[in-house]
């Protein structure tokens, strides 16, 4: 069994030969520090020492606008999350529908193409990121965003619909250009925080499922599998995430309320896969090799064998050793 395979029925909801393993996306400052310690040179020659199951390939460089512009031009006016957007004043849907959204006919998929061809017998998650919830967001600020959900609802739900519809429809287009090379759609939105939802099940349920409904059904005729990236606290919304057919949850953050391995385990076991749990806030940081492997083998045997070890959160972080790294690959492989 290939590690394609494997994470295939893994994802499925069968047991492999044992638990997968990812090592998730790590940031670009991390590679180098990598590179030094494992003595290699390439993202792919790193995987496969390290006995990597999975890859993650985003299309999303694909856009290709002839004056430069990203794929959404939401002109804030500051980096911070509440920051204003271009939509902030906004009251009537006129002007969301007469705003410039991209045009899917910039897209060009030759250069990623030839990317999953390479990918040989990984497991390859792709799709649109399609993080639609922080799209909505920047679009408005985020407070005026979720007043909006309230005052002005079908305003929200206009800017969210061009919105997803350009995903929708780029998906369409890709994964109609790249069958049998892809695994799993892969996409997310963070909704919650250490402790809680960013918002309530009520308006997840008005201004989120429609549109991940949307999302999936688009994937699933292409018999890909649904794996959903959400951070933080979101066990209130887990109901609903599986009423939606996701197959597999990523990426677990373990020290979120209710978000730990035994409470996923004891109310979600068996209904969908699951992948991260490997804390990165606290225990890569700080813990030694050997207790990594220790609590690997905790949340394996608490999760498995439906389960894909991987960080907690994707990103890896310059301050975790390599060698914890090294651990958690090898508890994995065990």
């Amino acid at each position: 069994m290939n590690s394609r395979e494997k994470i295939r029925t893994i994802i499925a909801g069968e047991p492999a030969d044992r638990c997968g393993f990812w090592l998730g996306n790590p940031h670009p400052d991390t590679w180098p520090l990598l590179h030094r310690y494992f003595g290699t040179s390439s993202e792919e020659e790193l995987r496969l020492k390290l006995g990597d199951d999975m890859c993650w390939i985003n299309p999303e460089s694909s856009y290709r606008h002839p004056a430069g512009k990203p794929i959404f031009d939401k002109q804030r006016t500051g980096p911070e999350l509440s920051a204003p957007g271009i939509f902030a004043n906004c009251d009537n849907v006129k002007q969301i529908l007469d705003f410039e959204w991209p045009n899917p006919d910039y897209l060009d998929f030759t250069e990623i193409i030839e990317e999953l061809k390479r990918a040989k017998d990984f497991y390859c998650a792709s799709g649109f990121w399609c993080p639609f919830f922080h799209d909505v967001a920047d679009f408005f600020g985020m407070e005026n965003y979720f007043l909006k959900m309230y005052t002005h609802p079908e305003v929200v739900h206009a800017c969210t619909k061009q919105i997803v519809d350009f995903y929708a429809e780029a998906n369409e287009r890709f994964f109609g250009a790249i069958t049998g090379l892809v695994d799993g759609f892969f996409f997310g939105n963070d909704f919650g925080t250490q402790l809680d939802l960013l918002i309530s099940p009520e308006m997840f349920r008005e201004f989120i499922v429609p549109y991940f409904r949307q999302l999936i059904e688009g994937a699933r005729r292409y018999n890909l599998q649904i794996i959903l990236h959400s951070c933080g606290a979101i066990s209130r919304i887990l109901p609903d995430i599986l009423e939606l057919n996701v197959d597999a949850l990523h990426p677990l953050q373990a020290r979120a309320v209710n978000m730990n391995a035994r409470f996923l385990a004891d109310n979600f076991k068996g209904k969908l896969a699951f992948i991260g749990g490997i804390d990165t806030q606290e225990l890569l940081i700080n813990a030694t090799p050997e207790e990594v492997k220790a609590e690997v083998r905790r949340v394996k045997e608490i999760l498995g064998p439906c389960y894909v070890v991987s960080p907690s959160h994707e990103a890896i972080l310059p301050n975790i050793p390599p060698e914890n790294i090294m651990a958690m690959a090898e508890a994995a492989m065990e």
